[in-house]
C-alpha cells in the first residue's frame, strides 16, 4: 500500500453517501393513473359543474387571493399587481416571444395555411420587450410561494432574454427542456435549418443559494417515459385540430405537453397561475389534473375561447367509461 492511500484517515475513507430515495411517489396526494403513455384526468367519477365565466379584474387599495378555477380578463403586469404575495403554489406561462418584431404583414407557405407570427401583442422594441419581461418575472416571482416552481416557455426569439433575467434576480434554474416537434413546420425561406423546437426554463422561486424542496413527481415522470428517467427533450407533436374545436390561437401549446408539465412540477390541489392563458390549455390540463387554475388574458376573444374549451371539455370527460 502506496503513503499516499495509507494517510487517508479512518473516518473519510467509511464515509458513505446519504443518496436519498426519489423513486417512490408521495402517496399523500391522489396518484395519477397512466394508459398507454397519458395520465387518465383525474375527476370522471364527479358530478359535472359549470365553470365561472372569465370576470373582469377591477383593481382595488387591497391585493386580493384570487379565486381558483378563474379567468381573470385584463392586463398581466395590472392584474399581478393586484394579488397577494404567495397566492400560487406554481407558474406555468406562455408570454409573448417577440416574434412579430419587424414583421407586419407574416410570411405564409404555398401548401399550408400557416402564416407567421404578426400579432400586435407579440411586437415589442429590444428595449421595451426586456423591461416588459423583468416587470411580469419581478410580479411572479412574488405571488409565487417560496420554491414554487415557475415554468416559462420560450424560442431562441425571447428564450434567453428570459434566461438572463431569471440570472440577474440570481434565481435557481433547474432546467432547459426542449419541446420538439416532429411534425414542425417546414422552413419557406430554404436559407436555414427548420425551426422546430421550442424550450421552456424550468425555476425554482429562490435565491439559488437557499433554493430547496421545489417540487418535481420524479416517479410520475418515469411512470409516464414507461419506466425510463424522463429527460429534458420531449418530442410531442404540434396541437392538433382536435383541441381547436372552439377557435384557434397562434401560439396554442398541445395539451400532451402541457398535462406533463403539470403533473412533473405540481401536486393535485395546488393552486396554479398562467399569466398569459391564451387558448387555456395549462388551465385546461390543470382542470384535469385536479389542480386550482388561476388564468390572465387580456384578449376578450381568447377569454372566451378559453373558458368555452374547459367548459365543453369538462363536460366531455365526465361522459368516458370509467375504466377506459
Amino acid at each position: 500500500m502506496s503513503a499516499a492511500i495509507s494517510s487517508i484517515p479512518v473516518k473519510a475513507a467509511r464515509k458513505k453517501s446519504k443518496r436519498r430515495s426519489v423513486t417512490e411517489p408521495d402517496l399523500s396526494y391522489p396518484q395519477p393513473v397512466i394508459q398507454n403513455g397519458a395520465v387518465l384526468p383525474f375527476d370522471r367519477e364527479r358530478a359535472y359543474s359549470p365553470i365561472n365565466a372569465p370576470v373582469a379584474f377591477q383593481p382595488s387599495e387591497q391585493r386580493i387571493l384570487p379565486l381558483g378555477n378563474q379567468i381573470y380578463a385584463g392586463d398581466t403586469i395590472a392584474t399581478l399587481q393586484g394579488f397577494e404575495d404567495n397566492s400560487f403554489d406554481a407558474c406555468i406561462t406562455d408570454p409573448p416571444y417577440n416574434i412579430a418584431r419587424g414583421n407586419k404583414k407574416g410570411m405564409t407557405w404555398a401548401f399550408s395555411n400557416h402564416v407567421t407570427m404578426h400579432e400586435k401583442w407579440d411586437a415589442y422594441s429590444t428595449d421595451d420587450y426586456e423591461r416588459f419581461t423583468a416587470a411580469w418575472m419581478s410580479e411572479v416571482c412574488r405571488v409565487v410561494k417560496p420554491n414554487g416552481n415557475i415554468f416559462i416557455f420560450g424560442s431562441y426569439h425571447n428564450i434567453y432574454t428570459v434566461g438572463a433575467i431569471a440570472t440577474r434576480m440570481e434565481m435557481k434554474i433547474l432546467n432547459s427542456i426542449i419541446w420538439a416537434k416532429p411534425n414542425a413546420q417546414p422552413n419557406i425561406t430554404c436559407r436555414m435549418f427548420t425551426e422546430s423546437t421550442e424550450q421552456l426554463v424550468w425555476i425554482c422561486n429562490n435565491h439559488f443559494k437557499k433554493a430547496s424542496k421545489w417540487t418535481y413527481n420524479y416517479a410520475h415522470m418515469k411512470a409516464l417515459n414507461g419506466g425510463k428517467q424522463m429527460r429534458n427533450y420531449w418530442e410531442i407533436p404540434l396541437t392538433p385540430k382536435s383541441e381547436k374545436t372552439e377557435g384557434k390561437h397562434p401560439a396554442q401549446k398541445p395539451l400532451a405537453l402541457m398535462e406533463r408539465i403539470v403533473l412533473a412540477g405540481t401536486h393535485p390541489g395546488d393552486r396554479v397561475l398562467d399569466c398569459f392563458a391564451g387558448s387555456g390549455s395549462t388551465l385546461l390540463a390543470c382542470d384535469k389534473l385536479d389542480r386550482r387554475w388561476i388564468g390572465i388574458e387580456r384578449d376578450d376573444n381568447y377569454c372566451d375561447l378559453a373558458y368555452r374549451r374547459i367548459d365543453r371539455e369538462r363536460q366531455q370527460r365526465r361522459l368516458l367509461p370509467v375504466n377506459t
